[in-house]
């Protein structure tokens, strides 16, 4: 018997923008909403999703715990109404559990489960489940198909659109995991609603990226904006999201896999914020408040390296102000920090890259650059700055 194809959707009735990746056969739509996930009267999701991946029987549901009883359970009411078996898989929040022991756990209930290739898994969550789900989709039986719906801020605009998935060692951040894109990214603000402030404040700080390494414009909206933002504006965050996702998917068509060094201006202030993560102990702070602290590093160094002016800095520290993101980290400890930044991706024969802006909407890779003005960028960030 030949499967049920779904039905086109006619877009031009819903109340959803996409943006496409172009990745050629490989290309997915992000759809952008609020409050579509909850509708009663139309599965939207489910109709989105049966579009995205064709014929599907399982659904592999990996959701953060913390979800569970919110957007989680509205996917699987909408999967479930069509059809399609769940096996259903809790995460428990937080950075820790982007882990082996964590994987192990996800392919063995697979296993169990009855899972094969024609198997959909759907990551539910933020950042740590997507890019664990997404590792687990690409190692499983060598490949399933798989399906994002981030749930805060941070994994919206950046972890859920590319294709990184990974985990961690207790050495390094994201040193495990593969390119799995997506079919599809599903992105419902309504799900902001709920989010810690803490959370939703640290995902600011990798929006504020954008405009800092590729699109001026949008960072010189965010000058206007960012207030408008800490009030979780359903419009207002739209519109910023969409700009995000826009930027990202632009650098990850031309450098899918970081082959031509295009895609690496998205770790800007990445190298010391992965060292203040790992330093600090993963969980301790939040991904989106290292990288805000490992931006005005960055930016230091800039200025040390006469690649900028301290105007740049100025700016950039007034608009991660506005968004109410840390600008300093009292414990930074250079000693501790150096070695896992030399463990970093980006190093090239030993020598330390970082990528660094020259302008307020453009940054490129530098590379030797000397420890100590690595050491002194550190210690201009021990303390908030004055004024």
């Amino acid at each position: 018997m030949q499967p049920t194809l779904p039905q086109p959707i006619d877009l031009m009735t819903e109340p959803i923008e996409s943006i496409e990746v172009s990745l050629g056969d490989r290309s997915y739509p992000i759809w952008i909403s609020t409050g579509l996930t909850e509708s009663a009267e139309q599965p939207h999701f489910a109709k989105h999703f049966q579009a995205a991946v064709g014929d599907c029987t399982h659904v592999v549901l990996i959701h953060d715990a913390a979800v569970s009883n919110t957007i989680a359970s509205r996917v699987e009411q909408q999967l479930d109404q069509a059809g399609i078996r769940i096996t259903n898989i809790s995460i428990p929040s937080g950075e820790t559990s982007k882990s082996v022991s964590m994987l192990e756990t996800i392919w063995s209930t697979m296993l169990e489960s009855g899972t094969d290739r024609r198997s959909v898994v759907v990551a539910v969550g933020g950042g740590v489940v997507g890019d664990l789900a997404g590792f687990a989709a690409a190692s499983f039986t060598r490949g399933l198909r798989f399906v994002q719906v981030p749930t805060t801020l941070l994994s919206m605009v950046d972890s859920s659109v590319g294709g990184k998935t990974g985990i961690n060692l207790p050495g390094g951040k994201n040193m495990v995991g593969s390119f799995w894109q997506p079919q599809m990214v599903w992105i419902d603000t309504q799900s902001l609603s709920t989010l810690p402030d803490r959370d939703f404040i640290s995902g600011m700080a990798e929006v504020i990226k954008y405009g800092v390494i590729e699109d001026a414009e949008f960072f010189s909206w965010l000058q206007d904006k960012a207030a408008r933002l800490i009030e979780k504006d359903a419009e207002t965050l739209r519109y910023a999201i969409r700009k995000s996702c826009e930027s990202k998917a632009r650098v990850v068509a031309e450098d899918e896999r970081e082959t031509s060094g295009r895609r690496a201006i998205l770790n800007y202030g990445h190298t010391f914020a992965h060292a203040i993560e790992a330093t600090a102990g993963y969980g301790v702070c939040l991904h989106g408040e290292a990288v805000s602290i490992g931006m005005q590093m960055a930016a230091h160094l800039a200025i040390d390296m006469e690649l900028c002016d301290r105007s740049l800095l100025e700016e950039q520290t007034a608009v991660l102000s506005a968004a109410k993101l840390p600008l300093a980290w009292k414990d930074a400890d250079p000693e501790k920090m150096l070695p896992v930044m030399s463990r970093d991706k980006k190093v090239s024969h030993g020598k330390l890259r970082f990528v660094l802006p020259d302008r307020i909407g453009h940054v490129a890779m530098v590379g030797d650059v000397p420890s100590k003005k690595v050491i002194a960028a550190i210690l201009a960030c021990r303390d908030e700055p004055k004024g």
